[in-house]
């Protein structure tokens, strides 16, 4: 029923494989993963320094590789884009220049990691990635390569940095190498991801609270709807730039210093639409602490309808949702034993998450089989560990 997702293990025996094709019989020293992730709630408030739930995935990025003499790079990948090459060749400059992004798209991820990476110069090496994190799946495929990219710089030169402060390398690789503005969720959960645990983390402190997911009776669904989005596109900066002007208007450093009566009291200052993304951001903030507490309550009922009222901000005031994904959260409330359903990610497609009983994972797959006009991919997961250095015995 559910789509089945290679582990690491499978993952590193596959980039093995290819690291041999490409370089021959030596066999690569470094072996490393980090997660993707699925946001629970709190969606688009990270840029505005409010509260998200999310937890890293079992989906992960490999990345394995050697160091080498020179200051040469050669990186291949074996879950690219068909478009693009999936190898690519670059000189890392000793006078600490600027790495060019270019194409390949998906080398800028890791052109980026080099550019912020904490402990320089950073040596030549040979890499091959592969992923089970779906591309453009709202899953974080890009902060999962940055951070396995990373954690494969570390083992060929230690940094003196702490995880936080790598999440936020990680996260400025994507600002300045892939042009998209984001939050420090992706980056951050995918470093300090905890398995068992969702993590209420507060974007603004980055300080992150474990929050327990044990229950065996309770499953959480990723179903990707497999309509594809670009977050690099105007939307993503239009949002962020619509809830800047928000703040500035209501004489707050970012929205989450506002509240709904700040946002009333300004509301001829402002027009329709910021008020609308404005009113989203308030609103879920609140709403993601409230669904962290019933989460530790194992009050499922309460955080259900919060993950509801998540999408239905999301579609109605914030405007990133698609037809699909509010068809396949419309259908998978139809069915008996799902507590809630949303979309997560940046929107404009992707997945949604859905929290239900466990014993109602086969109808819930076969129910939304039935009614969604797209050909949807099920994962049934639980939260697990972030970025981490794997075996290569």
């Amino acid at each position: 029923m559910a789509s089945s997702f290679q582990d690491a293990s499978a993952l590193v025996a596959e980039a093995r494989r290819l690291y041999g094709q490409m370089f021959g019989e030596e066999a690569p020293q470094v072996a490393v993963c980090a997660p993707g992730r699925v946001n629970l709630i709190g969606e688009h408030t990270d840029y505005n320094q409010g509260f998200v739930l999310p937890m890293a995935l079992p989906l992960v990025t490999v990345v394995v590789g050697s160091r080498t003499s020179g200051q040469d790079v050669t990186i291949a990948t074996a879950t690219g884009d068909a478009d693009e090459p999936h190898r690519v060749n670059f000189s890392l400059c000793s006078d600490g220049s600027t790495l060019a992004p270019g194409l390949p798209s998906w080398a800028n991820y890791v052109k980026g990691v080099i550019q912020h990476y904490r402990a320089s110069p950073v040596p030549g090496f040979r890499a091959v990635i592969a992923s089970s994190v779906p591309l453009g799946g709202g899953l974080s495929s890009s902060a999962s390569l940055e951070v396995a990219f990373y954690t494969f710089l570390q083992q060929l030169k230690p940094d003196d940095g702490d995880k936080v402060s790598k999440a936020l390398a990680c996260q400025k690789a994507e600002h300045t190498h892939a042009g998209v503005p984001c939050g420090i969720m992706d980056q951050f959960v995918s470093v300090l991801g905890r398995e068992s645990h969702a993590l209420l983390i507060d974007c603004r402190s980055l300080e992150a609270t474990p929050i327990p997911l044990t229950d065996p009776g309770l499953v959480i669904l990723i179903t990707n709807s497999n309509v594809k989005h670009s977050l690099t596109g105007s939307e993503y900066p239009a949002r962020r730039r619509q809830c800047e002007e928000a703040a500035s208007i209501l004489g707050k450093d970012s929205l989450r210093d506002a509240t709904m009566k700040n946002l009333e009291d300004a509301k001829d200052r402002l027009d329709d639409v910021t008020y609308r993304r404005a009113r989203h951001v308030i609103e879920e903030i609140e709403r993601t602490v409230q669904a962290a507490e019933a989460l530790k309550r194992g009050a499922y009922e309460e955080f259900g309808k919060l993950m509801v009222e998540s999408h239905d901000s999301l579609r109605d005031l914030y405007e990133v949702s698609c037809r699909e994904l509010d068809e396949l959260v419309s259908a998978a409330m139809e069915v008996e034993g799902v507590f809630g359903s949303r979309m997560t990610g940046g929107g404009f497609g992707g997945c949604t998450v859905t929290l239900l009983q466990a014993n109602a994972i086969d109808r819930m797959i076969l129910h939304l089989q039935e009614r969604y006009r797209g050909t949807p991919t099920f994962y049934v997961t639980t939260p697990s560990e972030g970025a981490r250095v794997l075996s290569l015995s």
